[in-house]
């Protein structure tokens, strides 16, 4: 597929901040509720005025409509078919000129019907790109009019339909080398995508590209309609290069030890010695590579791994990538020194970064790394957690039409917020304002040098420096909530919903706060009364309004929750709750020829291919997670078939094990866990208010990833577990005390009532072959390694 190739080089070229349309004040309860297609589209059928018109008279009193065309009442001029849906990006384009269909068969029906081609629009509710693309293109009436007299157009939200994405973006990737979002994808009636890109401009010339977006418009839907036969036979192409893409070939056996250690080369080939990280700007948190390497340190004992780890751990939480006023994490750095963010903050991306600062705390037991994990437990809880208890989605990089103006400072603001002098000169030096500022000329705040060198310049003890920065830390986020925040998407994923509860349940037992666990609980509990139809999971829960089926993701990421909320609480509710997920996912999602699960599951919409996932960004992949839940279930429950099911999974995977093991990382955490000898602990008390805790404080300055953990009351409660972890049959209490039992393959240790007993049975470690290491570093010095 080449016959395109050339038409829009550099259409996602270097951007400039772009201000979104300032809204008008119009008094919500004196609006007229009429609705209008866009210029250039059909009228809409009475049935479907009636259903925008109702639609329109619930938004109308939530607040002003999101769009420059409006009445002189103040209504919205245009209004399309989005407006019926839930998801918040498709709201955000409901008053578009653009006559916006979503994702179904009557807009692909319509196109068939109609010859045209279809233009297929994907993003998410806070992408920046999808801000600008939305204001220059899609609230432009002459395009819209282009649009709606020769295309079908159609808008989809990737993070409630993942699986579309996918797919598209897989022909974007084919076609460009490389993809993002804003996606814009030109299909054919049949669904076949036969050009793409990402952010177009509007117009040629503008950003520095040949063709605009109106140009390419024509042109394609020229070659759709005089060359139809070119069209078909590129969109042919690129669905058989998908679906190769998708389905791959298994492999035969359960990739070694050598996957390992020819990861660990890769990233020592592209680390950043300078500024952490890997590869160049921009540079993403991708917090699975942090995971993998503390795993290979504990393996191996190489000591290059645990700095790479703590190098860019660090990094990241003095660059302004993190957010030193309300903690969290934006979701990347625009430049090498992490200092300049993209301004959006995603759920996943937190909820992961919690879990490497914590395992990376029990390796080094440095404070400072617990702390960054508190502070962003704590964001998560103030701002993204509603009030039924799941967790919101995201909060957008733009606000008042501006991309981070809410994070963003000048000397004055720093000057206005704060009380005293001492606190101005201290949060002015460390970090780093001035009156040019680094982004757009205001300051993103970022530690600019070391605190205690900052104290000494300014005549501060260093611990009355801790105190004044705190101090003024919170007085500066005080003066930022008067300002306008950023869109905040509601949208309760199951998916990232896991990997939130994940991060509190893991920070319950690393860092002894029951208080997460019960967070963790409550978003257990939603998701389980919202967001499951019987034993089927929901994608997607917005202000009341549940829709789509569960992926893949949904399930793995919870699955992995909830065993960790066991191992935080050891409520058996939870372990129960993951085996019955366990089970929809193996009958509904498994590929029980070549092994692996499906994106989606076998009775889902049929789609050009079934992906079957792998690769680790910065969410890991479905795969990766489910293939490591099955060994965790294995040694919970002592069934070999959740051992024998995960083998055949990561034979699936073999060939990218093999090739490119350093682009799975989380996968590379399964195989850890299956090459290594995992601890089977059980902690057995007298009774249910009998304590654990000096065993579990062993626990949580033990980094040991590859082990289950029961702790149980003897009589009722130890038998009735039993009957699902077998492991703790016959096990006592000795002696009326709390007693460990660590085991490795059901054969245990000597019981001990000891914590320090206790803790040599757990430094006990299974190295990872010397042959394995010395293979990698010789197919590294020969350019072996990818």
């Amino acid at each position: 597929m080449r016959i395109l190739s050339g038409l829009l080089r550099g259409s996602a070229a270097a951007a400039v901040v772009v201000a979104l349309a300032h809204l008008l004040n119009a008094a919500p309860a004196a609006r007229a509720v009429t609705v209008a297609a866009g210029p250039g589209a059909a009228p809409y059928p009475e049935v479907l005025q009636a259903q925008l018109r109702q639609a329109l008279a619930n938004t109308a009193r939530g607040g002003e409509p999101r769009t420059r065309h409006l009445n002189p009442d103040g209504s919205p001029k245009y209004t399309n078919r989005l407006i019926l849906e839930s998801s918040p990006y498709l709201q955000q384009h409901a008053h578009n000129p653009v006559d916006w269909y979503p994702w179904c068969d009557e807009a692909f029906d319509r196109a068939r019907r109609e010859n045209r081609p279809v233009l297929l629009s994907v993003g998410y509710s806070t992408c920046h790109w999808c801000h600008v693309m939305e204001e220059e293109s899609f609230e432009d009436e002459e395009i819209a009019r282009y649009l709606n007299e020769h295309y079908v157009a159609i808008k989809v939200d990737r993070e409630q339909r993942p699986d579309i994405d996918g797919i598209y973006m897989a022909a974007v990737q084919q076609l460009i080398g490389g993809g993002g979002w804003p996606m814009t994808v030109w299909l054919t009636p049949d669904r076949l995508p036969f050009y793409g890109g990402t952010y177009f401009p509007p117009h040629d010339g503008e950003r520095g590209v040949r063709f605009g977006f109106r140009t390419v418009l024509d042109r394609l839907q020229a070659i759709f309609h005089e060359q139809p036969a070119r069209a078909a036979e590129a969109g042919a192409d690129l669905a058989r290069q998908i679906r190769q893409t998708f389905v791959g070939a298994p492999g035969t056996v359960v990739p070694g030890p050598l996957a390992l250690a020819r990861a660990y080369v890769h990233f020592q080939q592209t680390f950043d010695a300078a500024n952490g990280g890997f590869g160049s700007a921009p540079k993403f948190p991708r917090s699975v590579e942090l995971e993998f390497l503390l795993r290979y340190h504990r393996r191996t004992g190489a000591r290059q791994a645990l700095e790479m780890a703590e190098r860019t751990l660090g990094a990241l939480v003095a660059g302004g990538v993190y957010d030193h006023v309300g903690g969290g994490f934006h979701r990347y750095a625009t430049d090498a020194q992490w200092r300049v963010p993209h301004f959006e903050k995603m759920l996943y991306d937190n909820a992961l970064l919690v879990v490497a600062y914590l395992e990376a705390y029990q390796v080094t037991q440095r404070p400072e790394f617990a702390q960054v994990a508190r502070e962003t437990l704590a964001y998560i809880e103030r701002e993204m957690t509603a009030p039924e208890g799941g967790f919101y989605s995201a909060t957008d990089a733009d606000s008042e039409g501006v991309e981070g103006k809410f994070f963003l400072w000048t000397p004055a603001e720093i000057g206005a917020a704060l009380a005293g002098e001492e606190q101005r000169r201290l949060v002015t030096a460390y970090y780093g304002v001035t009156e040019a500022g680094n982004f757009e000329g205001k300051n993103v705040l970022y530690a600019a040098r070391p605190l205690s060198e900052v104290a000494a310049e300014i005549g501060l003890d260093p611990a009355r420096a801790e105190t004044v920065l705190e101090e003024a830390r919170a007085q500066l986020y005080q003066f930022r909530q008067r300002r306008v925040p950023p869109h905040t998407d509601r949208k309760i994923l199951p998916a990232w919903n896991g990997l939130m509860i994940s991060a509190f349940a893991r920070a319950a037992l690393v860092l002894g706060e029951p208080a997460y666990a019960s967070r963790a609980g409550g978003a257990a509990d939603f998701i389980e009364v919202e967001l499951t139809d019987g034993e089927r999971l929901r994608r997607s829960y917005v202000d009341g309004q549940v829709s789509g089926d569960g992926f893949l993701d949904d399930y793995a990421f919870l699955i992995a929750g909830l065993l960790d909320l066991y191992e935080a609480t050891f409520e058996p509710r939870w372990l129960q709750r993951a085996l019955a997920l366990q089970r929809v996912l193996d009958a509904r999602f498994w590929d029980g020829g070549a092994g692996g699960y499906f994106l989606t599951a076998h009775d889902a919409e049929a789609l050009l291919a079934r992906e079957k996932p792998a690769y680790d960004g910065v969410e890991p992949s479905g795969n990766s997670v489910a293939l490591l839940n099955l060994l965790r279930l294995s040694e919970f429950t002592s069934d070999d078939r959740y051992r024998q099911r995960a083998e055949h999974g990561l034979k699936a995977f073999q060939r990218v094990l093999a090739a490119n093991p350093a682009s799975v990382p989380r996968m590379l955490a399964a195989l850890d866990f299956r090459s290594d000898v995992p601890k089977e602990i059980v902690i057995v008390t007298p009774n249910a208010s009998a304590p654990a805790e000096e065993f579990l404080a062993v626990l949580r300055r033990t980094f040991l990833p590859n082990r289950v953990l029961a702790v149980v009351s003897e009589g009722d409660a130890l038998r009735e577990l039993a009957a699902t972890v077998r492991l703790v049959t016959g096990k006592i209490a000795q002696g009326g005390r709390a007693t460990a039992y660590v085991c490795e393959r059901q054969v245990c240790d000597l019981p001990t009532t000891d914590p320090d007993v206790f803790a040599r049975q757990l430094t006990r470690i299974e190295p990872l072959p010397a042959e394995a290491i010395a293979q990698a570093m010789a197919l590294g010095r020969h350019g072996g390694i990818e």
